[in-house]
């Protein structure tokens, strides 16, 4: 990113020598000037994007901070089970996992929220359940982007049912002007604005989650 980031103090993990989560507004989308390289048309989409929210370096960069600040925190004698939220998880999850310097374990699930395509109700089904036992297990939810919390929510308040140690929740992106409950989400990446982000994982009608950046779509795209 070529414009200045602010810090938020307000995910600071133990040990940790400064502020986790990057604030950006939409401000700090860099936007093509005429005559500039189309930012989609490497990867397929020409036209599509209008803009490079977090470019591919500074979220490698975020995802080692991430995956640096859990494993400083783990305390558990059996290494960190990382639940990981399908579809939109599965390249940061993989990212994260690569960037711990402990060792951890990989599970997935994926859940339907009922709601219109780009808000949730909270009203949540599990589609793919966990594969094993967490009873005594550090657990680690591993989340793409949080929007309004209310899926996640229910998340952690089923997990928490099955007999963790601990469960805490890793997110890379988060908007905080679109969250509707309160979860105590212990490391966040980014908080970004209410734009519509796609890429690394982001997804509009299953497109655009093979993109290495998260950018912001072209409102002709979806309006």
């Amino acid at each position: 990113m070529t414009s200045d980031l602010s810090t938020s103090a307000t995910t600071l993990p133990a040990g940790a020598a400064a502020p986790l989560t990057t604030t950006l507004t939409s401000s700090d989308a860099v936007r093509p000037g005429p005559g500039d390289p189309d930012i989609g048309a490497p990867y397929g989409y020409p036209g599509e994007l209008a803009a490079t929210l977090i470019d591919e370096d500074a979220v490698r960069s975020k995802v080692a901070q991430l995956a640096a600040a859990v494993a400083a925190d783990h305390r558990h004698e059996q290494p960190p089970l990382l639940v990981c939220v399908l579809k939109g998880a599965v390249m940061f999850v993989t990212d994260f996992a690569r960037s711990l310097p402990i060792p951890a374990e990989l599970e997935f699930m994926a859940v339907s929220s009922y709601g219109s395509a780009t808000s949730s109700s909270g009203v949540v089904r599990i589609l793919k359940d966990l594969d094993r036992d967490i009873t005594g297990r550090r657990v680690v939810i591993v989340e793409d982007i949080i929007d309004s919390g209310l899926t996640l929510s229910w998340l952690h308040k089923n997990l928490a049912s099955r007999g963790p140690a601990a469960i805490d929740i890793v997110a890379l992106l988060r908007k905080p002007a679109a969250v509707k409950v309160d979860v105590d989400v212990r490391y966040v990446g980014f908080d970004i604005p209410t734009d519509f982000v796609v890429g690394y994982g982001l997804d509009f009608n299953e497109r655009y989650r093979d993109l290495p950046f998260v950018g912001l779509l072209g409102e002709h795209m979806y309006r």
